[in-house]
């Protein structure tokens, strides 16, 4: 078999498990030379492991229509909302707090998000997170 020439990479977002080709996915699989359907059973299969729950990917599509994909964990923002249990951040942040975390929980974020950061160590991951926390209007603390 000859090299596989990259055509395409990008970024998507979907529910762990639970994805389907109809939109808003479909389209832009479609759009971008993947074949929805081998897509989704693909992705469905990769992300068992975290149903219900949306997840990152980095899909890169070959000359040969094919394509891997890349799975990351949850957006900062998802496990933010699930630890402080609320449905959304705050639209004004600095006044309108919506939650709290304790130190320990964002430390449970931050070392599951540890790969994905661009950070070298659990504490400055827990930083990243913390500001993250804070313009979701979150507040951190004991």
């Amino acid at each position: 078999m000859g090299k596989r020439e990259v055509t395409n990479i990008f970024k998507i977002m979907a529910t762990g498990g639970a994805a389907t080709p109809a939109p808003p996915l479909g389209p832009v699989l479609g759009s971008k030379g993947v074949n929805p359907g081998q897509f989704v059973q693909k992705f469905n299969a990769a992300t068992q492991h975290v149903k219900g729950k949306v997840v990152g990917c980095i899909v890169t599509v070959y000359s040969d229509r094919t394509f891997d994909l890349e799975v990351k964990s949850s957006p900062a923002s998802a496990m933010i909302k699930d630890e402080a249990k609320i449905e959304k951040g705050s639209g004004v942040p600095n006044k309108d707090k919506k939650g709290k975390l304790t130190p320990a929980q964002v430390r449970k974020i931050a070392e599951a998000k540890m790969q994905d950061l661009n950070a070298n160590s659990v504490e400055a991951a827990m930083r990243i997170i913390e500001g993250t926390a804070r313009s979701m209007g979150v507040t951190v603390g004991a």
